[in-house]
């Protein structure tokens, strides 16, 4: 017992050396691994809102979100494990960007024994409870930090300059998307991804339809929800043609999942959007040196966006809304929403050389 202990106190001493970087691979390996954890958890979500008559924690769906943590879990311990055969000990041994997501390890499965033990205890909820069951909110943030592991590795590795191939940025893309799938979830009740076609026509096709309140709102908050991710890595890098496409075609499985992909033309609107999001990107370049740019572009995507929801919408919906107000003021209003995010992001311009900026070798994200 002894030597254990004096073996785990040497562990956890740091030896001294400069933490590193895992390779672009096993970042790939990492955001692979991530999206079985994240489809896992759309199983789940489906589940538990078509199958009302569930009453047991033991699932095939649990079974998927809870393998997809075990086996990326166990890739996080490995790659501290490797380093740690090598020779390094304590934070040491711990590859930048990895350190929030190992926390999160036995933290997630700390809140999955109380999930089973909630369910056990108090049953298996199936409406709104789902969204703010502490449980359920603890494995929410968790997974977050485990997921967008690729991201944070990302950030300031040596090999990845200012102007980053779509390939080489694949792995934190695909970390954020599944990262905003998972708060558009726990933000279910005002997501306008879930809205069908012939909904959105009708609730604003009324201004005495409280359908339409519900639908402004839901619009406003998916708008900050899904685009001010993408102000983020536009301010840290010239996005590669292709980026926003691919986080806005992760985006939309979650509430894909939640609605039976009943509403698949709502959904190909948003990879619509991110397609011009990224033409935009192409002909604007904005960064966080082009400030007018970038402004233009938050707004731009933002305005892009809405008017493809609600056009797309009014064809597969029967025709355009009735109300003529709503469905050309809502998305101006995103688009001013956007400009608004754009100038919260990048308030002034960021000189060269600077961190946070295209040409900044050390962008100042810290380490973990």
């Amino acid at each position: 017992m002894a030597l254990a202990d004096a073996g785990i106190r040497r562990l956890l001493v740091d030896s001294g050396e400069p933490r590193g970087w895992v390779s672009p691979r096993a970042d790939l390996v990492t955001a692979l691994l991530g999206v079985w954890f994240g489809v896992g958890l759309m199983i789940d979500a489906w589940a538990h809102t078509t199958r009302t008559e569930l009453e047991t924690f033991f699932t095939p769906w649990h079974a998927v979100f809870y393998s997809g943590f075990a086996v990326i879990s166990g890739w996080i311990l490995w790659q501290v494990w490797r380093n740690v055969r090598a020779g390094r000990q304590g934070l040491a041994a711990v590859p930048t960007g990895y350190l929030a997501g190992l926390v999160a390890v036995p933290a997630f499965a700390a809140f999955g024994f109380a999930d089973m033990m909630w369910h056990t205890i108090l049953g298996i909820e199936t409406s709104l409870d789902i969204l703010f069951s502490p449980s359920h909110l603890g494995l929410i943030v968790t997974m977050l930090l485990i997921i967008t592991t690729p991201l944070r590795s990302a950030w300031n590795a040596p090999d990845l300059g200012p102007r980053p191939t779509l390939g080489r940025l694949l792995p934190a893309l695909i970390g954020l998307g599944f990262a905003t799938t998972l708060v558009s979830l726990f933000l279910s009740y005002g997501d306008a991804m879930q809205y069908r076609p012939g909904r959105i026509v009708e609730a604003f096709s009324s201004v005495d339809d409280p359908g339409a309140d519900r639908l402004a709102l839901a619009m406003v908050v998916t708008n900050v929800v899904i685009l001010s991710p993408v102000l983020l890595l536009a301010r840290r890098w010239v996005l590669p043609f292709g980026s926003v496409t691919v986080m806005y075609t992760i985006v939309v499985l979650m509430p894909g999942a939640q609605t039976e992909f009943e509403n698949v033309p709502v959904l190909l609107s948003f990879v619509a959007a991110g397609l011009v999001s990224d033409l935009l990107i192409r002909r604007l370049r904005p960064s966080a040196r082009r400030r007018g740019a970038y402004w233009a572009f938050a707004g731009l995507s933002a305005f892009a966006t809405w008017t493809l929801y609600i056009g797309i919408s009014s064809v597969a919906g029967g025709g355009l809304p009735a109300v003529p107000e709503l469905w050309t003021g809502a998305p101006v209003i995103a688009g001013l929403i956007g400009l608004a995010l754009g100038a919260l992001f990048l308030p002034n311009a960021i000189g060269a050389g600077t961190p946070g900026t295209e040409d900044g070798e050390t962008a100042g994200a810290g380490r973990a």
